[in-house]
């Protein structure tokens, strides 16, 4: 009995030293509901330690705010994975108080959930993890992820300045309780970091309706300045966006900016010219029509005074820019009638000509086609019925002058193409890498003014070359003689025969000097020179015409210039392409234009009634000449081919802008 009781208690003492070394609260998991137990923030405020030893606030979470959120299912150790135990809680968690807790690392839980996730396979079914994957690798590049400047070893914005960690819970977009999460994004950005720049936007038309009003629908910081690809609101790449972005709510507006000059230097990728913040203001954005608003029509004049400066080489902006309609719209009369006008002027204008002259070229092609299947098997031309004499021999078309003319006059109408084509079909793949080529907007530019120059340089030295010759030979000119390029009655008798001929109704007609389309083409110019050149000079000297001129002049003059320009260039590469080289009887290139002369077979069957007034006259000898030599005719040929491929390029690149949505 004693030897039992001696036993029983040694026993107990034993237990007793074993217990006293386990720690005094090893029994209390480290589970959600122990966190709570303090975290929850219904004891008050408890202070304990901080790393520089002065008290500090504990962290309270919100319990039922937690059961919400997407991380509800987590132990609080999964991410705070210093904590080990749950001793001395007053000592955080028997850690040195010396010692900060461990910060969470959101990110880098996230990638490896995203990463495990692609080892197994089984990314495709957690396409969460790789929208926050995605989030990550933006906001590393973002202004946020940059170092404080006040502190280095801080972040200028975390995860956790943003989201609250423990509650949070995007909801599923076009939800209602998402339309609610979204009323509080300015709130959170402002209060936490921008508070100067939400006073702004509380004051705005955004802000009233998201702040007032509870128009979820309204734009928020994130909508313009995105939620993890934050860049600095100075730089390039984030002006060339905010104005796409901001065209994700206003699309009219966002269309009708893109077909100005500003808007189409932006759209190449250039971001020197006026957007939609520095017209409107950025936080700031109020309706037009209030009186502060920096587009309101009493301050208008210094909002574009803010670049229109007389700095940098840019002219201090007239008056006329104060009506001038940033976001005219061809489409309503009511509110732009001059904008409406010119753009049905221009469409029925384009619609005629290329209706007619298409429908002139197919059927010519039919026709012609036709005839020389069926004559395969006969010679061509007839170069038997010719004098014995004539044969072998040229007749003189054109001088050394006028080939000159044409040549320059063909250049610089190409020139002006390539580099006009980039701003009037700015979206478009190819539009930046030419616009790079040619060295930016400001270089193409000047290459398009010079080009411009040649060609009215052109133009107005044929005026005046005819007028001295008209003059000199006064007497002997007839307005409407053979030789003259007026349109006459003939011509619209020779346009009718031709179209009997089309349809099998007739023979094809005899032409004299100059057939009723060489007239067009040559009488086109004297509306597209005027109309092109005189609406490019407005737009080139905007403050000169702006002094005197309404600012709607300048939305009709982009409209006339680019419109007939065109109109031009579509009509040269493919109507004026066809008449003189593409069809049957000419393909695939005609040289005359280039060598000055063609045979006097050419001449007999293009031009009949020429060719038989001269013949009968006796006057053809004085126009005859040697055919051009070997190496003449090769160079022709090679200029003739270039210009034309190099047309048929920029065709095809007019094209491609056209139908990609122009």
């Amino acid at each position: 009995m004693r030897f039992a009781r001696s036993a029983l208690w040694a026993t107990f003492l034993c237990l007793a030293s074993v217990l006293s070394a386990l720690p005094a609260n090893a029994a209390t998991p480290l589970d959600n509901a122990s966190c709570l137990s303090c975290h929850d923030g219904k004891k008050g405020k408890l202070d304990i330690p901080g790393a520089d030893g002065k008290p500090r606030a504990l962290h309270s979470v919100a319990p039922d705010k937690f059961g919400q959120g997407v991380h509800a299912q987590m132990q609080c150790v999964a991410c705070h994975t210093d904590i080990k135990d749950n001793a001395e809680i007053a000592n955080a968690h028997t850690k040195d108080p010396a010692q900060a807790l461990k910060k969470v690392d959101c990110a880098g839980c996230h990638q490896e959930l995203w990463e495990q996730a692609q080892k197994n396979g089984t990314a495709k079914d957690k396409p969460r993890f790789e929208l926050v994957a995605k989030n990550i690798a933006a906001y590393k590049n973002s202004f946020h992820a940059r170092p404080r400047a006040d502190d280095k070893t801080k972040p200028n914005a975390s995860c956790d300045n943003c989201h609250d960690t423990h509650s949070f819970n995007v909801p599923a977009k076009d939800s209602p309780q998402y339309a609610q999460w979204r009323l509080t994004i300015a709130t959170t950005c402002g209060t936490s970091c921008h508070e100067d720049q939400l006073e702004a936007y509380a004051g705005s038309i955004h802000g009233q309706e998201v702040l007032d009003k509870k128009n979820a629908k309204a734009a928020v910081c994130s909508d313009c300045h995105t939620a993890h690809a934050v860049t600095n609101s100075s730089s390039e790449p984030f002006k060339l966006a905010v104005t796409a972005k901001c065209g994700s709510c206003h699309e009219e507006n966002l269309k009708s900016y893109k077909a100005t000059y500003h808007g189409q230097i932006s759209s190449l990728g250039y971001a020197y010219t006026a957007k939609c913040f520095d017209c409107h203001g950025s936080h700031e954005i109020l309706k037009v029509t209030d009186p502060k608003s920096k587009v309101h029509a009493d301050n208008r004049m210094t909002t574009c005074r803010q670049c229109h400066n007389g700095k940098k080489g840019v002219s201090v902006a007239p008056v006329g820019f104060a009506s001038f309609q940033p976001h005219g719209n061809a489409n309503d009369f009511a509110r732009y009638p001059q904008i409406w006008v010119a753009w049905q002027i221009m469409v029925q204008l384009l619609v005629g000509t290329f209706g007619f002259f298409w429908l002139h070229t197919a059927l010519w092609f039919y026709r012609e086609y036709k005839e020389r299947k069926d004559r395969s098997k006969q010679q061509h031309i007839k170069i038997d019925v010719l004098p014995a004499h004539f044969k072998g021999k040229h007749v003189k078309r054109f001088s050394a002058a006028w080939r000159i003319a044409h040549l320059t006059f063909a250049l610089s109408l190409m020139v002006l193409t390539l580099t006009g084509m980039p701003l009037f079909y700015p979206d478009v793949a190819w539009a930046p890498v030419i616009m790079t080529a040619l060295g930016g907007p400001h270089t193409a530019g000047l290459i398009h003014r010079i080009s411009a120059v040649i060609f009215a340089g052109v133009f107005f030295w044929h005026l005046i070359y005819m007028v001295v010759g008209i003059a000199r030979d006064w007497k002997n000119f007839k307005f409407f003689g053979p030789n003259s390029m007026i349109p006459n009655l003939q011509d619209g008798k020779d346009m009718l025969a031709m179209f009997k001929w089309f349809f099998g109704q007739g023979p094809r007609p005899v032409f004299d000097r100059w057939t009723y389309w060489e007239k067009f083409d040559y009488w086109a110019p004297f509306w597209g020179v005027t109309i092109i050149g005189v609406s490019g000079l407005i737009m080139w000297l905007p403050s000169v015409f702006g002094a005197f001129l309404p600012g709607w002049v300048f939305n009709v003059a982009a409209i006339f210039h680019g419109e007939e320009a065109f109109l031009a260039v579509v009509f040269l590469f493919t109507v004026h392409f066809f008449n003189n080289h593409f069809r049957p009887d000419k393909f695939p290139l005609e040289v005359v234009m280039f060598t000055g002369t063609f045979s006097l077979e050419e001449f007999k069957h293009e031009h009949a009634v020429e060719y038989k007034r001269l013949l009968d006259s006796g006057e053809l000898e004085k126009h005859l000449v040697d055919a051009p030599s070997p190496g003449k005719l090769l160079a022709s040929k090679v200029l003739g081919f270039t210009l034309i491929t190099f047309g048929l390029i920029l065709l095809t690149l007019v094209g491609i802008g056209f139908f990609s949505g122009h």
